[in-house]
């Protein structure tokens, strides 16, 4: 039963299946980077699966680990509660999937049921010091942008003259144009500002799952950080925060996409962006391309990361082939058989467009 385990764990398409899953379920968790999702779920696994095999409960440097994480989801503003869903939905998609090759290989259920037994006696112990290391992280960790600075950003998103009180009691030079941005939270969330603004911004707080600044100034040109993403929108007037704001998080989604680092701006990845919000577009893609999916049948989640790892990459195989963690042949292989199912000429700049859209849209929807 161990040995069943570690294979699975070990799958290659099935930590992204299941980061992608909690990123899609749960709406809190889906803010953060899928390194950061993938890296806590592989390490809890890892953890878990020691634990079945010595018939024990977690260790006191596993509850360590436990911890840390908990305080790091409180500081990047994630709620218990989102984070223990995040927990159940990958322990639910990892667990089906162990007794689908259990059933292939003849392992007994009733071996699956005490192996399932022993993790939920182990998870049991997790989630408590979980539960107990974010309310602490909250009540008295290291604090994140000030309360009234989120209060009055989020006044200033509401617009009209909500808005305009909100610029005046934030010092806001009036009539002056303002520029909006937005990042992933990290652990501390002042280091992503300092590398992308010469001078700390006026107003920044956590909203939504998400770091927001406004200032004056627009922000200081992509220095090489490869390790930081910042979505920017603007200038616009203070009556146009809301748009800018959506804006904003479109494009930070868009750079990601695209591994594109630093201050990132809408109109950079205008395209990107606007594919993200056309979903009735998106629906008819996955009508048109139904038919497609299910003759890729099991290979079809793996084909389309390909393709969007090669899109990504810009049609490098190497490159592509080293984010999925498979060899290069392998993406060749799943790039081909996407254009032989679909018919998308991915060649095609227009075509490159629509299976990229396709495939995302096809991992989204599951």
């Amino acid at each position: 039963m161990i040995d069943l385990i570690e294979r699975v764990t070990a799958e290659k398409d099935l930590l992204p299946s299941v980061v992608a899953g909690v990123s899609s379920m749960v709406r809190e968790v889906s803010v953060l980077s899928t390194a950061d999702i993938a890296g806590h779920t592989r390490a809890l696994l890892a953890a878990a699966t020691r634990a079945i095999a010595a018939r024990r409960g977690p260790t006191e440097a596993e509850l360590s680990f436990v911890a840390e994480l908990g305080v790091t989801r409180a500081r990047q503003g994630v709620p218990i509660e989102a984070v223990l869903s995040a927990i159940h939905v990958a322990e639910r998609a990892i667990w089906a999937r162990a007794r689908e090759v259990a059933a292939a290989e003849g392992v007994g259920a009733g071996l699956v049921l005490d192996a399932r037994e022993l993790y939920d006696d182990w998870a049991e112990a997790v989630r408590s010091r979980l539960i107990t290391a974010h309310r602490e992280a909250q009540a008295g960790g290291e604090p994140g942008p000030g309360e009234r600075d989120a209060a009055v950003l989020r006044r200033l998103l509401d617009g009209g003259s909500a808005a305009a009180l909100a610029s005046a009691e934030a010092g806001l030079p009036p009539g002056a144009p303002l520029w909006l941005l937005v990042t992933r939270p990290t652990t501390s969330p002042a280091p992503w500002w300092r590398r992308t603004h010469p001078t700390p911004p006026p107003l920044s707080a956590l909203l939504d799952g998400l770091l927001v600044a406004l200032t004056p100034r627009p922000p200081a040109p992509n220095n090489d950080q490869s390790d930081v993403v910042v979505g920017v929108a603007g200038p616009v007037e203070v009556e146009n925060l809301a748009a800018a704001r959506r804006l904003a998080v479109s494009a930070l989604g868009a750079a990601e996409a695209v591994g594109r680092a630093g201050a990132v701006h809408a109109a950079d990845v205008a395209v990107l962006a606007a594919v993200a919000d056309r979903s009735d577009l998106a629906s008819v893609l996955l009508e048109r391309y139904r038919a497609a999916w299910a003759e890729l049948g099991a290979s079809a989640e793996p084909v389309a990361r390909a393709v969007c790892a090669w899109l990504e990459a810009r049609r490098d195989v190497t490159g592509a082939a080293g984010r999925l963690f498979v060899h290069p042949n392998t993406v060749r292989n799943r790039v081909r058989r996407f254009s032989e199912v679909t018919g998308i000429d991915t060649s095609d700049t227009f075509g490159a467009v629509n299976a990229w859209w396709l495939c995302r849209a096809w991992l989204t929807s599951g």
